[in-house]
């Protein structure tokens, strides 16, 4: 701390700071990392702020994917993974009143809810699976996570 107080004085004094050589290292390599934690911080916050919503990937109960528009429900268990804040698929076919099993692979917790309220998981804790209903009307159904609402997918009810 006396160095510090010291270094300060001169360049206050005097205009000039010590050469490199004189300066405390340990100061510069925490700053150096505390920015390099930071910098990655936002890249994983960028990342994970893709929701994969924009992506042309559906996938229908029975797992199987297609690209483009959307695609007919199988007969399979109809399954929703919510991982690094993204649901997996964000696009899903079912059949009317068909079980949809969610499970949260994330630390925290997250919600699959319709944005006009036909099914609300309520909170998913990290690390634990719910099922719940499709609606029994046909035709598409936008959800978000209402803990984190740049998260969004879509339930396509095909009768």
């Amino acid at each position: 701390m006396t160095k510090h107080l010291e270094q300060t004085s001169e360049v206050l004094a005097t205009g000039r700071q010590s050469p490199p050589s004189t300066r405390p290292r340990a100061r510069v390599h925490r700053k150096i990392g505390v920015v390099a934690v930071a910098l990655l911080g936002v890249a994983v916050l960028a990342g994970a702020c893709s929701s994969g919503a924009s992506s042309s990937t559906s996938t229908t109960a029975s797992g199987s994917s297609s690209s483009g528009g959307g695609s007919s429900s199988t007969g399979g268990p109809a399954t929703i993974t919510i991982q690094n804040f993204s649901f997996s698929p964000a696009k899903i076919t079912v059949t009317p009143g068909e079980k949809v099993t969610v499970t949260n692979k994330d630390s925290v917790a997250h919600t699959v809810t319709a944005n006009d309220k036909k099914f609300n998981t309520g909170d998913i804790a990290a690390g634990k699976t719910v099922t719940f209903t499709a609606p029994s009307s046909p035709g598409s159904y936008p959800y978000i996570c209402t803990i984190h609402q740049y998260m969004t997918g879509m339930l396509t009810v095909k009768g």
